[in-house]
Protein backbone atom coordinates (compact mmCIF):
# COMPACT_ATOMS: atom_id res chain seq x y z
CA UNK A 1 0.00 0.00 0.00
CA UNK A 2 2.87 2.17 0.83
CA UNK A 3 4.16 2.24 -2.71
CA UNK A 4 1.31 1.39 -4.87
CA UNK A 5 -0.66 4.29 -4.40
CA UNK A 6 -1.44 7.98 -5.94
CA UNK A 7 -2.06 10.58 -3.50
CA UNK A 8 -5.42 12.59 -4.30
CA UNK A 9 -7.18 15.80 -3.29
CA UNK A 10 -10.37 17.07 -4.12
CA UNK A 11 -10.70 20.85 -3.73
CA UNK A 12 -14.09 22.52 -3.38
CA UNK A 13 -15.81 25.75 -2.38
CA UNK A 14 -17.16 23.92 0.81
CA UNK A 15 -14.65 20.99 1.68
CA UNK A 16 -11.33 19.60 0.69
CA UNK A 17 -10.72 15.93 0.74
CA UNK A 18 -7.42 13.76 0.50
CA UNK A 19 -7.03 10.25 -0.08
CA UNK A 20 -4.36 7.76 -0.57
CA UNK A 21 -5.83 5.46 -3.74
CA UNK A 22 -4.41 2.17 -5.64
CA UNK A 23 -4.80 1.55 -9.14
CA UNK A 24 -7.99 -0.45 -8.62
CA UNK A 25 -9.78 2.59 -6.92
CA UNK A 26 -9.41 1.14 -3.68
CA UNK A 27 -9.17 4.19 -1.08
CA UNK A 28 -6.65 3.02 1.82
CA UNK A 29 -6.57 6.32 3.96
CA UNK A 30 -9.11 9.63 3.50
CA UNK A 31 -9.86 12.79 4.83
CA UNK A 32 -11.62 15.88 5.10
CA UNK A 33 -11.25 19.44 5.83
CA UNK A 34 -13.59 22.55 5.68
CA UNK A 35 -12.63 24.86 3.44
CA UNK A 36 -11.07 27.83 4.60
CA UNK A 37 -12.16 31.57 3.81
CA UNK A 38 -9.02 33.23 3.37
CA UNK A 39 -5.36 32.46 1.09
CA UNK A 40 -3.51 31.76 4.62
CA UNK A 41 -5.20 29.47 5.88
CA UNK A 42 -6.32 27.21 2.88
CA UNK A 43 -2.60 27.06 2.02
CA UNK A 44 -2.15 25.99 5.55
CA UNK A 45 -4.90 23.46 5.40
CA UNK A 46 -3.38 22.07 2.31
CA UNK A 47 -0.45 21.35 4.10
CA UNK A 48 -1.66 19.55 7.15
CA UNK A 49 -3.96 17.37 4.93
CA UNK A 50 -1.82 16.01 2.17
CA UNK A 51 1.15 15.40 4.93
CA UNK A 52 -1.29 13.87 6.96
CA UNK A 53 -2.99 11.38 4.57
CA UNK A 54 0.47 10.74 3.02
CA UNK A 55 2.46 10.42 6.05
CA UNK A 56 4.49 7.05 6.02
CA UNK A 57 3.47 6.10 2.25
CA UNK A 58 5.59 7.38 -0.77
CA UNK A 59 2.63 7.94 -3.45
CA UNK A 60 4.28 7.57 -6.78
CA UNK A 61 1.61 10.73 -8.38
CA UNK A 62 -0.23 13.55 -7.07
CA UNK A 63 -3.76 14.26 -8.53
CA UNK A 64 -5.07 17.66 -7.56
CA UNK A 65 -9.29 18.25 -8.95
CA UNK A 66 -9.93 21.93 -8.23
CA UNK A 67 -12.97 24.06 -8.82
CA UNK A 68 -12.80 25.97 -11.55
CA UNK A 69 -11.41 27.64 -13.70
CA UNK A 70 -7.97 25.51 -13.86
CA UNK A 71 -5.43 26.68 -15.88
CA UNK A 72 -3.45 23.31 -15.79
CA UNK A 73 -0.29 23.47 -18.26
CA UNK A 74 0.42 26.17 -15.53
CA UNK A 75 -0.68 24.53 -12.48
CA UNK A 76 -2.81 27.66 -11.12
CA UNK A 77 -6.40 27.63 -9.99
CA UNK A 78 -9.03 30.74 -10.22
CA UNK A 79 -12.24 28.81 -8.54
CA UNK A 80 -15.42 31.33 -8.99
CA UNK A 81 -16.14 29.96 -5.29
CA UNK A 82 -13.07 30.30 -3.80
CA UNK A 83 -12.38 34.37 -3.91
CA UNK A 84 -9.12 33.53 -1.97
CA UNK A 85 -7.41 31.64 -4.79
CA UNK A 86 -7.15 33.61 -8.21
CA UNK A 87 -4.21 33.08 -10.81
CA UNK A 88 -3.09 30.94 -7.69
CA UNK A 89 -0.28 28.13 -8.32
CA UNK A 90 -1.65 25.53 -7.01
CA UNK A 91 1.17 22.81 -8.39
CA UNK A 92 4.20 24.90 -7.38
CA UNK A 93 2.38 24.70 -3.52
CA UNK A 94 1.39 21.09 -3.97
CA UNK A 95 5.19 20.48 -4.97
CA UNK A 96 6.49 22.16 -1.83
CA UNK A 97 4.73 20.11 0.39
CA UNK A 98 5.48 16.88 -1.58
CA UNK A 99 8.66 17.60 -3.06
CA UNK A 100 9.86 15.12 -6.09
CA UNK A 101 6.53 13.81 -6.48
CA UNK A 102 4.63 14.77 -10.10
CA UNK A 103 1.36 16.02 -10.12
CA UNK A 104 -1.29 16.40 -12.15
CA UNK A 105 -4.10 18.87 -12.16
CA UNK A 106 -7.81 18.74 -13.66
CA UNK A 107 -10.93 20.75 -12.73
CA UNK A 108 -13.16 19.33 -9.99
CA UNK A 109 -16.12 18.71 -12.37
CA UNK A 110 -13.73 16.75 -14.65
CA UNK A 111 -12.92 14.49 -11.74
CA UNK A 112 -16.17 13.44 -10.74
CA UNK A 113 -16.78 12.43 -14.51
CA UNK A 114 -13.93 10.82 -14.34
CA UNK A 115 -14.46 8.93 -11.58
CA UNK A 116 -17.95 8.14 -12.55
CA UNK A 117 -16.84 6.65 -15.71
CA UNK A 118 -14.04 4.64 -13.89
CA UNK A 119 -16.06 3.20 -11.40
CA UNK A 120 -19.49 4.53 -11.03
CA UNK A 121 -22.58 5.40 -12.49
CA UNK A 122 -21.04 5.76 -16.08
CA UNK A 123 -18.79 2.73 -16.55
CA UNK A 124 -19.28 1.72 -20.08
CA UNK A 125 -20.95 4.52 -21.27
CA UNK A 126 -19.77 6.49 -24.22
CA UNK A 127 -21.15 10.16 -24.07
CA UNK A 128 -21.99 11.72 -20.44
CA UNK A 129 -22.16 14.67 -18.69
CA UNK A 130 -21.62 14.52 -14.66
CA UNK A 131 -22.15 17.36 -12.61
CA UNK A 132 -21.50 18.41 -9.19
CA UNK A 133 -24.62 20.43 -7.64
CA UNK A 134 -23.14 22.03 -4.59
CA UNK A 135 -21.97 25.63 -3.89
CA UNK A 136 -21.27 26.12 -7.31
CA UNK A 137 -22.40 23.83 -10.55
CA UNK A 138 -19.17 22.11 -11.50
CA UNK A 139 -19.58 19.57 -14.79
CA UNK A 140 -17.40 17.18 -16.75
CA UNK A 141 -17.77 15.32 -20.26
CA UNK A 142 -16.58 12.19 -21.63
CA UNK A 143 -16.92 12.03 -25.13
CA UNK A 144 -16.23 7.90 -27.65
CA UNK A 145 -15.75 6.77 -24.16
CA UNK A 146 -12.72 9.22 -23.02
CA UNK A 147 -12.90 12.22 -20.62
CA UNK A 148 -12.78 15.09 -22.87
CA UNK A 149 -10.68 18.09 -20.97
CA UNK A 150 -10.70 20.66 -24.37
CA UNK A 151 -7.73 23.05 -25.21
CA UNK A 152 -7.95 24.61 -21.51
CA UNK A 153 -8.60 22.17 -19.96
CA UNK A 154 -12.14 23.44 -18.74
CA UNK A 155 -14.75 21.61 -20.82
CA UNK A 156 -18.05 20.78 -19.59
CA UNK A 157 -18.26 23.77 -17.17
CA UNK A 158 -22.28 23.62 -17.30
CA UNK A 159 -22.39 26.27 -14.26
CA UNK A 160 -21.80 29.21 -16.26
CA UNK A 161 -24.07 27.99 -19.37
CA UNK A 162 -26.69 30.77 -19.59
CA UNK A 163 -30.01 29.23 -18.86
CA UNK A 164 -31.73 33.15 -19.02
CA UNK A 165 -29.89 36.09 -20.45
CA UNK A 166 -32.09 38.57 -18.22
CA UNK A 167 -31.55 36.15 -14.87
CA UNK A 168 -30.05 37.26 -12.25
CA UNK A 169 -26.02 38.13 -11.70
CA UNK A 170 -23.24 35.49 -11.45
CA UNK A 171 -20.61 35.12 -9.18
CA UNK A 172 -18.60 34.30 -12.67
CA UNK A 173 -19.33 38.51 -13.78
CA UNK A 174 -21.79 36.63 -16.55
CA UNK A 175 -26.10 36.96 -15.78
CA UNK A 176 -28.54 34.17 -15.82
CA UNK A 177 -26.18 31.48 -15.30
CA UNK A 178 -27.00 28.29 -14.13
CA UNK A 179 -25.11 28.37 -11.23
CA UNK A 180 -27.05 31.82 -10.27
CA UNK A 181 -30.04 29.49 -10.19
CA UNK A 182 -28.51 26.13 -9.16
CA UNK A 183 -26.32 25.85 -6.37
CA UNK A 184 -26.96 26.23 -2.97
CA UNK A 185 -26.44 29.32 -2.09
CA UNK A 186 -28.51 30.81 -5.12
CA UNK A 187 -31.44 28.54 -4.11
CA UNK A 188 -31.30 30.05 -0.67
CA UNK A 189 -30.60 33.63 -1.48
CA UNK A 190 -33.83 33.19 -3.55
CA UNK A 191 -35.62 31.31 -0.98
CA UNK A 192 -35.12 33.96 1.53
CA UNK A 193 -36.14 36.53 -0.73
CA UNK A 194 -39.71 34.75 -0.91
CA UNK A 195 -39.92 34.48 2.92
CA UNK A 196 -38.31 31.59 3.78
CA UNK A 197 -36.28 31.64 7.22
CA UNK A 198 -33.84 28.71 7.35
CA UNK A 199 -30.04 29.07 7.78
CA UNK A 200 -28.49 26.77 4.40
CA UNK A 201 -28.98 24.78 1.39
CA UNK A 202 -29.18 21.40 3.84
CA UNK A 203 -31.96 23.03 5.89
CA UNK A 204 -33.49 23.82 2.50
CA UNK A 205 -33.32 20.54 1.01
CA UNK A 206 -35.09 19.06 4.46
CA UNK A 207 -37.95 21.16 4.45
CA UNK A 208 -38.59 20.89 0.48
CA UNK A 209 -38.75 17.17 1.75
CA UNK A 210 -41.05 18.36 4.56
CA UNK A 211 -43.41 19.75 1.10
CA UNK A 212 -42.44 23.47 2.66
CA UNK A 213 -44.14 25.36 -0.84
CA UNK A 214 -41.26 27.85 -0.73
CA UNK A 215 -38.54 25.35 -0.60
CA UNK A 216 -40.05 23.09 -2.65
CA UNK A 217 -40.59 25.95 -5.35
CA UNK A 218 -36.71 27.01 -5.02
CA UNK A 219 -35.69 23.28 -6.16
CA UNK A 220 -38.37 23.62 -9.11
CA UNK A 221 -36.77 27.17 -10.07
CA UNK A 222 -32.81 25.60 -9.98
CA UNK A 223 -33.65 21.89 -11.53
CA UNK A 224 -35.49 24.14 -14.71
CA UNK A 225 -32.87 26.24 -14.98
CA UNK A 226 -30.19 23.09 -14.88
CA UNK A 227 -32.66 21.32 -17.07
CA UNK A 228 -31.92 24.15 -19.43
CA UNK A 229 -28.20 23.81 -19.31
CA UNK A 230 -28.48 19.71 -19.66
CA UNK A 231 -30.87 19.79 -22.48
CA UNK A 232 -28.32 22.17 -24.64
CA UNK A 233 -25.17 20.06 -24.07
CA UNK A 234 -27.35 16.73 -24.67
CA UNK A 235 -28.34 18.26 -28.01
CA UNK A 236 -24.95 19.76 -28.59
CA UNK A 237 -22.98 16.65 -27.39
CA UNK A 238 -25.13 13.60 -28.56
CA UNK A 239 -25.45 12.27 -24.59
CA UNK A 240 -26.58 9.11 -23.72
CA UNK A 241 -26.26 9.51 -19.83
CA UNK A 242 -26.29 12.97 -17.05
CA UNK A 243 -24.84 11.70 -13.97
CA UNK A 244 -25.21 14.14 -10.73
CA UNK A 245 -23.51 14.41 -7.14
CA UNK A 246 -22.62 16.86 -5.07
CA UNK A 247 -23.85 18.41 -1.98
CA UNK A 248 -28.12 19.01 -2.95
CA UNK A 249 -27.93 15.84 -4.93
CA UNK A 250 -28.78 13.95 -1.50
CA UNK A 251 -31.80 15.66 -1.95
CA UNK A 252 -33.13 13.02 -4.02
CA UNK A 253 -35.88 12.95 -5.75
CA UNK A 254 -36.43 16.71 -4.01
CA UNK A 255 -34.24 17.47 -7.06
CA UNK A 256 -34.38 14.42 -9.41
CA UNK A 257 -38.33 14.96 -10.06
CA UNK A 258 -38.35 18.31 -11.23
CA UNK A 259 -35.25 17.86 -13.25
CA UNK A 260 -36.72 15.32 -15.14
CA UNK A 261 -39.66 16.84 -15.52
CA UNK A 262 -38.65 19.63 -16.91
CA UNK A 263 -36.33 17.86 -19.05
CA UNK A 264 -39.11 16.48 -20.51
CA UNK A 265 -40.54 19.60 -22.54
CA UNK A 266 -36.84 20.80 -23.30
CA UNK A 267 -35.57 17.48 -25.12
CA UNK A 268 -37.52 17.96 -28.13
CA UNK A 269 -35.18 15.78 -30.48
CA UNK A 270 -35.37 12.08 -31.04
CA UNK A 271 -32.31 11.18 -30.12
CA UNK A 272 -31.91 13.80 -27.37
CA UNK A 273 -34.69 11.86 -25.37
CA UNK A 274 -32.74 9.23 -25.32
CA UNK A 275 -30.86 10.96 -22.51
CA UNK A 276 -30.81 9.02 -18.92
CA UNK A 277 -30.39 11.14 -15.75
CA UNK A 278 -29.54 9.36 -12.48
CA UNK A 279 -27.76 9.80 -9.04
CA UNK A 280 -23.52 9.46 -8.71
CA UNK A 281 -22.70 6.05 -7.99
CA UNK A 282 -19.68 7.27 -5.85
CA UNK A 283 -21.38 9.92 -4.00
CA UNK A 284 -18.64 11.78 -2.28
CA UNK A 285 -16.10 9.92 -3.44
CA UNK A 286 -16.55 10.86 -7.18
CA UNK A 287 -14.18 13.39 -7.07
CA UNK A 288 -11.29 11.87 -5.32
CA UNK A 289 -11.61 8.61 -7.23
CA UNK A 290 -11.27 10.94 -10.60
CA UNK A 291 -8.21 12.88 -9.18
CA UNK A 292 -6.65 9.67 -8.68
CA UNK A 293 -7.24 8.31 -12.01
CA UNK A 294 -6.03 11.61 -13.61
CA UNK A 295 -2.87 10.38 -11.92
CA UNK A 296 -2.45 7.03 -12.55
CA UNK A 297 -0.92 7.22 -16.29
CA UNK A 298 1.59 9.70 -14.04
CA UNK A 299 2.39 7.00 -11.39
CA UNK A 300 3.41 4.34 -14.32
CA UNK A 301 2.32 1.51 -11.91
CA UNK A 302 4.17 -1.53 -12.23
CA UNK A 303 2.29 -4.84 -11.99
CA UNK A 304 4.15 -8.38 -11.94
CA UNK A 305 3.06 -10.75 -15.35
CA UNK A 306 0.59 -13.17 -14.56
CA UNK A 307 2.28 -16.63 -14.66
Amino acid sequence: MDHDVVLAADIGGTKISAGLVGADGQVHRQSEVATPATGPLLEEAMRELLGSVAEGASPRAIGLASAGPVDPSAGRVSPVNIPAWREFPLLDLVGAIMPGVPSVLVGDGIAAALGEHWLGAGQGVEAMLGIVVSTGIGGGLVLGGEVYLGPSGNAGHIGHVVADPAGPPCSCGGTGCVEAYASGPSMVRWARGQGWTGLDARALSADAGRGDTIALAAFDRGAQALARGIAATATVCDLDRVVIGGGLSAAGEVLFAPLRRHLEGLLTLGYARRLTVVPFGLGRSAGLLGAARSALPTAQFEFPTPA
